[in-house]
């Protein structure tokens, strides 16, 4: 008999599984919207739905409150229990306070949470506890400041089991050095050793305070710079043995060093498999751009949208091509400093010759005043001739 009921669960389970997919015709929510509301409770205001409902391709318990005018964390403190996703995005909350989850240790089913469009300036260090089994962070779109006083080093600290962080646009407009501060506190405090996707688009990054920013996060698979302002990697990816995406789209590069092609080399041979997308990068027609071009056609890098590249040769894109005859555009292109430091090597030049001729003045004056005295002679006798023949005529 017992035998009997442990087969019997199995198949239970099996058939739970299927179902929990999205395509299964058989699968039916007796849920209406006014039902939905009323399974959130009393405090979330009939603001919000809970119901178990299809989201990415799954049936899963979700607590959605999109645009619901909260300008408070309290409902999020009496989330019902089976909560599996929670959707709180587009609402008002300056300031994250501490356990915004509540101080009992419950919501064992969530994976996800979207807190994004909430206009967030602060979170602090102890407002996510009982995150443990979160998967999915999302922060998207929010104004989290770079004033030291206001961040919070450790507030991922928590989330030992993230695999996605999310922060596209997160952050406030500030200066690119406060904002690589904050980055790299935040990456070297939190204990994110199981992220393995990190987006960090659209944040006006030009540089990072440590170039080791992200050797912090040992199983990182896919990093996500896009629309950033990054002229080259000012980054380390030899640390990042899993790494096989590097977002670096609409950025501000204008030739790829040759440093930043052999990390990239190396990494691919230890990973045997990398993507890179340099897309609607400001790419100048130029020599400068000739060690990326021969790069391409041999390296073991897959450079997504290759096709579609484009370098630009004043106003004019064209298609990347290998500049010719680089040696003469090389002079003729050399960098300022260079002229410079030419100019004042004439006139170091022009000194040590004066100087010299100053020193030697004795010696020259009596070489040359035998040349004056003869000049002068001639000048004088065809000067007396001149004169003889005018009187004869």
């Amino acid at each position: 008999m017992k035998k009997f009921c442990t087969i019997f669960l199995l198949i239970c389970a099996s058939a739970a599984e299927l179902s929990s997919d999205c395509k299964d015709p058989n699968w039916h929510s007796f849920e209406t919207l006014e039902t939905a509301k009323l399974e959130c409770g009393e405090v979330f205001e009939n603001r919000c739905t809970c119901m178990r409902t299809c989201y990415e391709n799954h049936h899963q318990y979700v607590v959605n409150c999109t645009d619901s005018g909260f300008n408070s964390t309290t409902p999020l403190s009496h989330l019902p229990n089976e909560t599996q996703v929670l959707i709180f995005t587009g609402n008002y909350l300056e300031e994250l306070p501490w356990n915004v989850f509540g101080t009992l240790d419950s919501l064992p089913h969530l994976r996800v949470i979207d807190m994004s469009k909430n206009k967030i300036r602060e979170i602090r260090g102890k407002a996510y506890h009982h995150v443990q089994r979160v998967e999915r962070l999302i922060l998207d779109f929010n104004e989290l400041s770079l004033d030291p006083g206001r961040s919070h080093p450790r507030v991922f600290s928590n989330f030992v089991s993230l695999l996605e962080l999310h922060l596209t646009d997160a952050f406030e407009n500030g200066e690119p050095r406060d904002l690589a501060a904050t980055l790299h506190d935040i990456f070297v405090n939190s204990n994110l050793t199981q992220l393995i996707k990190l987006h960090l688009e659209q944040n006006e990054i030009s540089e990072f305070r440590d170039t080791n920013v992200f050797c912090d996060l040992p199983n990182l698979l896919d990093l996500y710079l896009g629309d950033n302002a990054l002229t080259t990697f000012h980054f380390n990816i030899s640390c990042l043995h899993k790494l096989r995406f590097l977002d670096l789209q609409q950025n501000r590069f204008t030739k790829i060093v040759e440093r930043d092609l052999h990390a990239m080399d190396a990494l691919v041979e230890h990973n045997q498999s990398m993507t890179v997308d340099f897309t609607g990068n400001p790419l100048e027609c130029s020599c400068k751009l000739n060690p990326f071009i021969k790069w391409m056609k041999k390296t073991k890098v897959f450079v997504r949208n290759k096709g579609s590249l484009k370098c630009k040769e004043g106003d004019v894109e064209h298609e990347i091509h290998e500049t010719k005859n680089c040696i003469p555009k090389l002079f003729s292109s050399a960098p300022r400093s260079a002229t410079v430091v030419l100019f004042f090597l004439s006139i170091v030049l022009i000194g040590l010759v004066c100087a010299l001729i100053y020193v030697q003045r004795v010696k020259l004056q009596k070489k040359i005043e035998p040349i004056l005295d003869s000049v002068n002679k001639r000048v004088r006798y065809t000067s007396i001739a001149t004169g003889d023949t005018r009187e004869e005529v």
